[in-house]
């Protein structure tokens, strides 16, 4: 079997901290040293405080649903280049719900995204209004089995979809692209724009009647194979004309789509997957607005999901609608550095989600080849990379920043409200093991005493200079 770079497996063990009944476990992760248990010292710290962060397990925000990536057609290619058991351990190390990542929720496409392995629709058929021509054939070769390998690890493990654009049929141009490029499209130049709020879908009631049915034979369809859809979000960055599958919309319009369309389409065939805004690239609080508060749009609209330059609307619309649940949909991609810059940022970006609301967090792309690009030309990150050429397997930092979350932070904990230096730090509560995880960045050159009180308990530490720390405090 070939080796698997950077990746430390062990128990956990337990250490007596301050106080009798409190036990504390403790992972840490620098840039060369990864996943490193540590032993907490106890009674016997003598840490000095460079930093004090404290929590009050009774001051609780929202509540947490889950981590994940999202399933895509380039990264069941790239898994598929190794050995089945080397496939099978990198699927444990996102899955497993003892030694993995312990992924919870995530994410897939409805047709063809960036990640495909070339452009389709489950619905090709100009003018197939009854969509009987829908079909999900080409889905069973790749995420499909995707997905099934995931659920063999966890059953529970829950799927939502996004389509990045409706049958090409569906739109003005009869093209996937919003945008001409001659290198990965042949989009004519007089269709490619990239002016926003302007819907490329054509906005009459035949075509809005048969995209809810589209979508209402997309999860029905999945259901068949096994599979439940437990919600769909209306459309991945409705405000972005890209050269790879897009669909730009005017605001108002998807609010047409889902009040007087989707919503009552899935209502009429009594489906219980949820209709989700999502999802949200750009800061305007009133691009988000206009939609949920297009007639009775609120009524069926069960979350909001954001990305890219969405991280700039969170507050607003979480302070707008406060009892919203709220998810952070894609983490920004970088350009294929898979280094640790890239997870100190990914890091920022989980703060700022987490502090506005966001009740769970997904990755991009949990595996791809060594390029990490896609088929329209664009470098990206993954958590793990598999080299064409040599099969060797790459853990990124990114890998180990997201099972310092998701490995510990259990779907139904909450978030909790610190106070202090916690500039660096998200804390989170477990009642029903009574549990605090804290996840501490020390960005400093240097190793840095922390010192964390939760409640009446004292807890020290000291992190090394560039690392990533979890505590897991239990009560």
């Amino acid at each position: 079997m070939k080796l698997i770079k950077g990746i430390i497996l062990g128990a956990i063990v337990v250490f007596s901290s301050c106080k009798e009944d409190t036990k504390v476990t403790w992972v840490s992760s620098t840039n060369t040293n990864v996943w490193e248990q540590k032993t907490y010292e106890g009674k016997g710290a003598k840490t000095a405080a460079d930093l004090t962060i404290s929590v009050d397990t009774k001051n609780q925000e929202q509540k947490i649903t889950g981590f994940g990536g999202c399933f895509n057609e380039l990264g069941w290619e790239a898994l598929n280049m190794v050995t089945p058991e080397e496939k099978q351990q990198i699927l444990n190390d996102l899955f497993n719900l003892e030694t993995g990542c312990k992924f919870s929720v995530c994410r897939m496409p409805i047709g063809a995204n960036d990640y495909a392995v070339d452009w389709y629709s489950h619905n090709e058929t100009e003018g197939d209004f009854a969509m009987e021509n829908f079909s999900i054939d080409r889905d069973k070769k790749r995420l499909i089995p995707y997905i099934k390998e995931a659920q063999k690890i966890n059953p529970d493990v829950e799927v939502w979809a996004s389509p990045w654009c409706p049958p090409s049929w569906m739109k003005h141009s009869k093209h996937y692209a919003c945008k001409s490029n001659p290198e990965f499209n042949d989009l004519p130049e007089e269709w490619s724009s990239t002016e926003e709020l302007v819907s490329r879908f054509i906005t009459e009631p035949e075509y809005f009647e048969a995209y809810a049915l589209y979508f209402a034979k997309f999860v029905k369809a999945y259901e068949k194979e096994g599979i439940d859809i437990t919600a769909v979000h209306v459309q991945n960055e409705y405000n972005s004309a890209q050269n790879f599958p897009s669909c730009v919309w005017k605001p108002q319009d998807l609010g047409i789509l889902i009040a007087d369309y989707l919503g009552p389409k899935f209502k009429e065939e009594n489906l219980d997957t949820e209709i989700w805004l999502g999802t949200v690239e750009r800061p305007q609080l009133e691009r988000v607005t206009d939609i949920v508060e297009y007639k009775n749009a609120k009524d069926y609209i069960k979350g909001i999901g954001f990305q890219w330059a969405g991280k700039g609307a969170i507050e607003a619309v979480h302070a707008t609608y406060p009892d919203m649940e709220l998810m952070q949909t894609e983490t920004e991609c970088g350009d294929g550095s898979n280094d640790w810059n890239a997870a100190e940022y990914t890091f920022n970006l989980m703060k700022h989600y987490f502090e506005n609301g966001a009740n769970s967090y997904m990755y991009w792309n949990m595996v791809l080849d060594e390029t990490g690009k896609s088929q329209w030309g664009w470098k990206q990150n993954s958590m793990i990379s598999i080299d064409s050429n040599t099969k060797a397997i790459t853990y990124n930092p990114e890998f180990y920043l997201m099972k310092h979350l998701s490995a510990f932070v259990a779907p139904g904990s909450v978030k909790l409200k610190a106070t202090g230096d916690d500039e660096n730090a998200i804390v989170f509560y477990n009642e029903a093991k009574n549990e605090v995880v804290i996840l501490a960045y020390n960005t400093a050159e240097e190793n840095q005493g922390l010192e964390l009180k939760i409640n009446d308990k004292d807890i020290k530490a000291t992190l090394e200079a560039k690392s990533f720390n979890t505590l897991t405090v239990t009560l």
